[in-house]
């Protein structure tokens, strides 16, 4: 298969299981709790990742073990438990544009922790992007009053998390495979979610095998295989046969991915919230780097004054 096929075909089925994630979890809320759900399907992806990885793991250097921890309670435990959280409450499509924020963040962490260099291109897309997470919010804030409005900042902070996570992997923990490192961070985290588990009252025996349950923790089993082990392998080769800035792009495919499952699924989405999300996907791009787009310029320059001589 030619190489620039191969990567827009893992383009688009990258942007569908990783878009089709947030409908999953909202499903997987129907028979068990917030607790309940991230707990399981950390259990299914690290029994997933360890039968793979398990190779990789034993290559990790001892001294890099503290920030695979880092990475695995900040890049996957949080986030789980905050987005089951706060899919209680938000639609997932609103969920998918929310969490869009995390390469802002990731560039505004790099800068003040990093000495990451910035342009002004990336400010104006930061300021763009929050212009857009603020109407987001505004608008579940005016749909929930109350106390229920807050949970659309649960998905802000998971964005955070992420980011926290991508900056500590790319200036921390270089040259070790990305396999290894998924599969470590699920090994470190797989104890805390545990016991998590043993104290959220998971319905064990006769309840287990009810409709609600088995379907949600289906949609579990399906969350975990194909959204986090299978996509991971993926997006690893995506990289590796392309440029990150190409790798990247799938942050503007997915909220429209989820988006449509959601409207699917009854949700609504408001001008008022289509608003907020261009406003976040352009930020996104504006502060994703174009270096590809120069080179092509570059490119068309030199044929230019090659065909006038």
């Amino acid at each position: 298969m030619e190489l620039n096929f191969k990567k827009w075909i893992y383009l688009i089925l990258l942007s569908i299981i990783w878009g089709s994630s947030y409908i999953l979890i909202k499903k997987g809320l129907i028979g068990l709790s917030p607790l309940q759900l991230g707990s399981v399907r950390i259990l299914m992806t690290t029994i997933i990742l360890i039968i793979v990885g398990w190779k990789k793991i034993l290559l990790i250097p001892r001294k890099s073990w503290k920030w695979i921890c880092f990475t695995g309670f900040f890049g996957t435990f949080f986030p789980n438990y905050l987005f089951a959280y706060a899919e209680t409450v938000i639609d997932s499509s609103v969920a998918a544009v929310l969490n869009g924020m995390t390469p802002l963040f990731t560039l505004i962490l790099g800068v003040i922790f990093f000495n990451s260099k910035i342009k002004y291109g990336k400010i104006l897309g930061v300021l763009i992007g929050f212009m857009g997470t603020l109407i987001l919010v505004s608008n579940e804030f005016s749909i929930n009053n109350g106390s229920e409005s807050w949970y659309s900042i649960l998905v802000i902070i998971a964005a955070i998390c992420y980011a926290i996570n991508v900056n500590i992997i790319k200036y921390k923990l270089k040259g070790i495979s990305s396999l290894g490192i998924a599969s470590g961070n699920f090994l470190a985290i797989v104890l805390p979610a545990v016991l998590v588990l043993f104290f959220s009252n998971f319905p064990w025996g006769e309840t287990l095998y009810s409709p609600k349950v088995s379907s949600s923790l289906g949609y579990i089993f399906i969350l975990a295989l194909f959204g986090t082990a299978l996509a991971k392998v993926m997006f690893n080769e995506l990289v590796a046969i392309s440029s990150p800035v190409f790798s990247i792009s799938i942050t503007y495919l997915l909220p429209i991915v989820a988006i449509g499952w959601g409207l699917i699924d009854g949700e609504t989405f408001t001008l008022v919230q289509w608003a907020g999300c261009v406003l976040i996907l352009f930020g996104v791009y504006l502060v994703t780097e174009k270096k590809h787009l120069k080179k092509k310029k570059i490119l068309v320059d030199i044929f230019i004054l090659l065909k006038k001589k």
